[in-house]
């Protein structure tokens, strides 16, 4: 009886805080910071495509290292590490909450999957803000070797691929769908229509972006070789070795800014209920 009441204690607390206006604006924030990371993603890739370029990593450790050398770069990079961080705990402990429908397990897995995600970007942002540095490539690198060197490591690489091929699906049916207007109130006028076509092409472009992670991925657990593992900038590069590669990936790149103008807009409009 004890044991039941002191959960049930907690619980309310937890609620009481997921519910508190402060955890919510600092909610909001992270998903700002999150567009915003989407925004210098974008446009340092639509860099690659011109002659001469190419500087910076075209993924969220290029985007922080991109932020920290702006002024007032060290405190934006505290703001994003702490925003993410609220992000991240707050969408694991949203998932966990209420899930009573049949597809409770389903939504906890995603949104704990999620927050995760969130939390790692805090910790990247935390780091760079301490001084040291962080690669996104180097790390999927460095990842995909350890997985590798496993027992039936190829099998885990092969799996970690096609999960990632799955998520890229999934974003890509998410914006084609319009399943992303479930999670933010749309506004009505103009301004609706604006954050839906937002929402449509930054969802199908991070979606592809994926694929192409998850494709280099699956290469490199076919040649056994990590390096071919490049993380999200190497992904948006090979992109470039297609036919009309420069066109595919100027559109992925602007597909990549109008998604994080859609995180500023559901910054505003989510459903934070």
């Amino acid at each position: 009886m004890a044991t039941r009441t002191s959960r049930s204690s907690a619980h309310a607390r937890t609620r009481r805080l997921h519910d508190s206006r402060a955890w919510r604006s600092l909610a909001r924030g992270g998903f700002a910071v999150n567009g915003l990371l989407h925004i210098l993603i974008g446009i340092i890739a639509l860099g690659l495509v011109l002659p001469g370029s190419g500087g910076g990593e075209a993924d969220p450790s290029g985007a922080l290292q991109s932020l920290a050398s702006t002024p007032f770069g060290g405190i934006l990079i505290w703001i994003v590490s702490v925003g993410l961080a609220a992000l991240g705990l707050w969408l694991i402990v949203d998932g966990i909450l209420d899930r009573t429908d049949n597809d409770a397990a389903k939504k906890i897995g995603i949104a704990i999957a999620k927050g995760l995600t969130y939390l790692a970007l805090s910790a990247s942002a935390l780091r760079i803000a301490l001084g040291g540095s962080t690669s996104s490539s180097g790390d999927a690198q460095s990842a995909t070797a350890t997985l590798l060197q496993a027992p039936a490591g190829v099998v885990l690489v092969v799996i970690t691929g096609l999960v990632v091929l799955g998520i890229g699906v999934y974003f890509i049916a998410k914006g084609v769908r319009k399943d992303f207007l479930d999670d933010i109130r749309t506004p009505s006028g103009q301004i609706g229509t604006a954050v839906t076509a937002l929402g449509v092409t930054g969802y199908a472009a991070k979606g592809i972006a994926l694929l192409a992670v998850g494709g280099l991925v699956v290469s490199a657990a076919v040649a056994s070789d990590s390096a071919r593992s490049t993380g999200l900038d190497g992904a948006l590069r090979s992109l470039l070795e297609l036919p009309f590669g420069a066109v595919i990936l100027s559109v992925v790149a602007i597909g990549l800014m109008a998604y994080g103008v859609y995180c500023f807009a559901r910054a505003r409009y989510a459903t934070l209920d």
